[in-house]
């Protein structure tokens, strides 16, 4: 075997992280049965009500994806390391992914709990607010060249993010808010909480398999792109 077909070769994801995208998603299926058969029907909403082991769990998750986001933007732009910048574009696109959800759902749930699709309620605005960070994140990457200056303008960004989290977190304590409060195992009714945690967990397993499978993809891009550029380098012609 060559070294050329064993470079080719070496260019693939972990094992562990197909490992972890199967159980993942079994697990996620598991969850959303076992929770939507377990519990019961609410007196208010009926079964609406079991939209929320989806859109609670995946508001979960855009926050810790823009915690991550956040929190490897600083990394980067302390350290300048090229793992940090991988990690936070992984985690925007998973969090631009989770974030929509979230809106989606919340707006599925709304119509018929408040009557209306959309309302401009603080936590729903800087919620809309964090998917625009998400997505000018990510189309400062798509649109700007320069590898270094991208790093850094995109770094600036996701500190935002990390900014705005707070904000939505905070958001039903600042201002009167037609959104609930936040909710915890005291808050909720006990026939809905075993389902609740279940799916966050399942969540969670989720969102760190696309987060690794994304920031692999991503490093073997450039490996691809790299020995490229070598290969182009060395068929060019010599001329004397």
């Amino acid at each position: 075997m060559t070294a050329e077909t064993n470079g080719t070769a070496s260019l693939r994801l972990p094992r562990w992280v197909a490992a972890l995208g199967v159980f993942a998603v079994s697990f996620m299926v598991a969850a959303q049965v076992l929770a939507i058969q377990m519990s019961p029907p609410d007196r208010d909403m009926g079964n609406l009500q079991k939209i929320m082991y989806i859109h609670v769990p995946a508001a979960w998750m855009a926050s810790l994806a823009s915690v991550i986001l956040g929190v490897a933007s600083v990394l980067y732009l302390s350290r300048r390391d090229e793992k940090y910048d991988r990690l936070a574009a992984a985690a925007a696109e998973v969090g631009a992914v989770m974030t929509g959800l979230t809106l989606a759902l919340g707006m599925i749930w709304g119509k018929p709990t408040w009557g209306v699709w959309w309302t401009w309620d603080a936590r729903l605005t800087f919620t809309a607010v964090l998917f625009m960070i998400y997505v000018g994140y990510l189309s400062l990457r798509a649109f700007t060249d320069d590898e270094q200056r991208r790093a850094v303008w995109s770094a600036a960004v996701g500190v935002l993010a990390a900014i705005d989290v707070v904000i939505v977190y905070k958001a039903v304590d600042w201002w009167r808010t037609l959104h609930q409060p936040r909710s915890s195992p005291e808050t909720v009714d006990p026939a809905y909480v075993f389902g609740l945690r279940l799916n966050a967990f399942a969540f969670l397993f989720l969102m760190i398999f696309l987060i690794a499978a994304r920031y692999y993809t991503a490093r073997l891009e450039r490996a691809a792109d790299e020995r490229a550029e070598e290969r182009a380098l060395a068929e060019r012609p010599v001329h004397v």
